[in-house]
């Protein structure tokens, strides 16, 4: 299911580590030129441009763009008690580490009465963008929300695709997830028609953003760099990857598990374990056979798990695992 890679007895560059274990393929100049009409359509259009590019792209027409709040109370009240507990117990984790990371205001006087002020201040209005394509992830909410709210942004949105199975609106959990933090603006519209929504908004739907955050597919990251300038953004985030550094003591059922939460991603996700433990990678891959054919998206994992940008990686040592997890450099 995934391919074992030796690299004991070798010193190898960054460069030549990163040619053993290559990245897929993505094309995004390719998905650009996609793109640009999509972003014209947005640009120039209406809702009902929108609806159409949600039947087109999405097999759904929702009823109106903007969701209404009755769906969003609705939805955190049909939420699985226990999913909702979980999700307050990441909100709490999330909030403490962001709270953190605030940013402090700092003079520097570099001679008397003259003095360099550096002072964060948060932008008026973030759109976020939460997928809801191969994989629904309220974590994405939370890791978009709560930092927004933390900064301080006075006018927060959410965009996510509609979905069939909920009446043309973003999947329920995620809406419910919106809910528990108080977003109330939640838009049903997905890959770069949503990006571009924001970017320039529309009269009578949305109003612009001043910057975009949140992960996508090749389609969201390419209408991201097209749209660089017109709207800020976070990144042009790739495939989703993970990288685990494991020795003998790990736990494989645990090992196991992280490498499927990222295999479920994406066909092209990445997920890479590195380990100068030969029964530990004996026991991973047992347990890879075990547990992937018992999740939702088994076909998905395995043809992840089996191409070029997966792989377990057997090394000397930690110290050569280190060097090869950091010339990897991943995502997770």
């Amino acid at each position: 299911m995934i391919r074992r890679l030796d690299l004991r007895g070798k010193n190898l560059s960054k460069v030549e580590y990163n040619r053993e274990i290559p990245r897929a393929k993505l094309d995004v100049v390719a998905a650009m030129s996609a793109v640009e009409p999509i972003l014209e359509q947005v640009r120039t259009g209406t809702e009902a441009d929108l609806i159409s590019l949600c039947q087109k792209f999405d097999g759904v027409a929702p009823v109106s763009i903007r969701v209404p709040r009755a769906e969003l109370t609705k939805a955190l009240k049909n939420l699985n008690p226990e999913v909702r507990e979980a999700l307050e117990v990441a909100a709490q984790r999330i909030r403490k580490v962001h709270q953190d990371q605030v940013r402090q205001t700092k003079v520097s006087e570099v001679e008397a009465g003259a003095t360099v002020t550096e002072k964060w201040i948060p932008v008026d209005r973030v759109g976020l963008y939460v997928p809801g394509g191969r994989a629904v992830y309220p974590s994405s909410v939370l890791m978009n929300v709560i930092p927004a709210q933390i900064a301080q942004v006075p006018s927060i949105a959410v965009a996510s695709p509609p979905q069939e199975d909920n009446q043309g609106w973003p999947n329920g959990t995620i809406l419910a997830t919106c809910e528990l933090l108080g977003i109330e603006e939640v838009y049903a519209i997905g890959g770069a028609q949503a990006v571009a929504l924001f970017a320039y908004g529309m009269d009578g739907v949305c109003e612009k953003a001043d910057l975009v955050t949140g992960p996508g597919n090749i389609y969201v990251a390419a209408a991201k760099r097209a749209l660089r300038g017109v709207i800020g953004i976070d990144s042009e985030a790739g495939p989703t990857e993970i990288a685990v550094l494991a020795d003998s003591s790990a736990i494989a059922s645990d090992v196991a598990t992280d490498l499927i939460s990222q295999a479920e991603h994406d066909v092209i996700a990445a997920s890479v374990l590195v380990t100068d433990s030969l029964e530990l990678a004996d026991q991973v891959e047992a347990e890879l056979n075990v547990r992937v054919a018992k999740t939702k998206h088994s076909e998905r994992i395995s043809i992840a798990l089996s191409s070029q940008q997966s792989a377990i990686v057997i090394v000397d040592g930690m110290q050569q695992g280190l060097e090869v997890v950091n010339a990897y450099a991943a995502e997770h």
